[in-house]
């Protein structure tokens, strides 16, 4: 069995150079060395002992994820990046938990992480209160936070890493008034988080911009068995999408407020006889590539998830290894990415299959 001490002669570093990439201290180090080292640890098949770390540095080469649920391929594709970004440039594992954004389960998490020598953690929740949050890092975690900004003016010792939501949606609703559409609906569940409050300014605002009519941008949302429905978007849009359909007038396109739930408003619009985009558009936000699979291709809202990854991973472990670096709040831009599920409205009055 290969030592550390192997991997060093192999590399032609030092010892301390071969722990600093095992504890993730790489900020200062040249690409060249990293890359040698690396290439030394696969050559030698080098496991380090997890026992032994912990002992040493009273933490184990392990991240934290929660999620508010698997179900969302949404948390599925954000854990991914996260996963290979921690594995294949820290050498850290990713322990995943689903938390349904309840604050009691996500202390339970703290608890167990911390209880386990796991001191880096990332959320995704985007609730309002993130006081247990700043409890866990007054008890030795070094957090991040996913899709929420941080509250202005409020000192916290957690990172906020965030998609600009407010842009995303208004991005969305902006392209279909440009397609000529004046009757909009943002359609969401009724649970709601920071981030799709900022989803719904940014539709609300596109709207007022453009300078429509009162009432002509509605917000509908969907009951979830759970508060906030993350495993039930599908359904969602599919109930809602059945609500629009039997509407006397109504909109001809809908914002969904992310992929999944617009995947659902497909087929439920396809349940009431209605042809997408012919007799209503739809725009969905994330950018999975099942957007691109569905029938019709779903025009969406792409989140630049490879690179928040990275940089949620770049945070929590530079901040395990440097703690005097100050946490910060990192905001990214979407981009929209035009498909086959928008196109003009109807002409008034036109009567296909479903209307009524």
């Amino acid at each position: 069995m290969s030592t550390i001490a192997d991997v060093a002669r192999h590399a032609g570093v030092s010892v301390s150079t071969i722990s600093n990439v095992l504890n993730g201290r790489v900020d200062r180090m040249r690409r060249e060395t990293l890359e040698r080292v690396e290439a030394a640890i696969v050559a030698l098949d080098f496991r380090p002992s997890r026992a032994a770390r912990l002992l040493k540095t009273g933490h184990t080469p392990m991240l934290g994820l929660l999620v508010p649920s698997i179900a969302n391929p949404m948390y599925g594709y954000i854990a991914r990046e996260i996963e290979t970004a921690a594995q294949e440039r820290h050498g850290h594992r990713v322990v995943l938990g689903n938390t349904y954004r309840n604050s009691a389960k996500e202390t339970g998490f703290f608890d167990d992480l911390l209880a386990h020598g796991i001191r880096g953690v990332i959320v995704i929740s985007s609730l309002v209160d993130e006081e247990h949050f700043e409890s866990a890092v007054r008890r030795g975690l070094v957090m991040v936070s996913y899709d929420r900004r941080a509250t202005p003016g409020v000192a916290s010792g957690i990172d906020h890493v965030s998609v600009d939501n407010f842009e995303a949606a208004r991005l969305a609703t902006a392209h279909l008034i440009a397609r000529g559409h004046q009757r909009l609906a943002f359609v969401t569940a009724s649970g709601q988080t920071m981030s799709r409050r900022e989803k719904i300014r940014g539709f609300e605002a596109a709207a007022e911009a453009a300078g429509l009519p009162r009432g002509a941008a509605q917000v509908i949302d969907g009951s979830t068995e759970s508060e906030y429905g993350d495993s039930e978007m599908a359904d969602v849009g599919r109930r809602l999408a059945g609500r629009i359909a039997a509407m006397k007038k109504r909109p001809t396109a809908v914002v969904a407020v992310n992929d999944l739930l617009a995947f659902g408003m497909l087929a439920g619009l396809r349940d009431a006889g209605l042809a997408v985009p012919r007799d209503l558009s739809v725009v969905g936000m994330d950018g999975l590539f099942l957007s691109a699979l569905t029938c019709p291709a779903l025009t969406s809202v792409r989140l630049p998830v490879p690179e928040m990854a990275r940089t949620i991973v770049e945070r929590v472990i530079g901040r395990l290894a440097d703690p005097s670096i100050a946490p910060g709040e990192f905001l990214f831009q979407p981009e929209l990415i035009e498909r086959e599920s928008v196109d003009a409205p109807p002409p008034e009055g036109a009567t296909h299959k479903g209307l009524r």
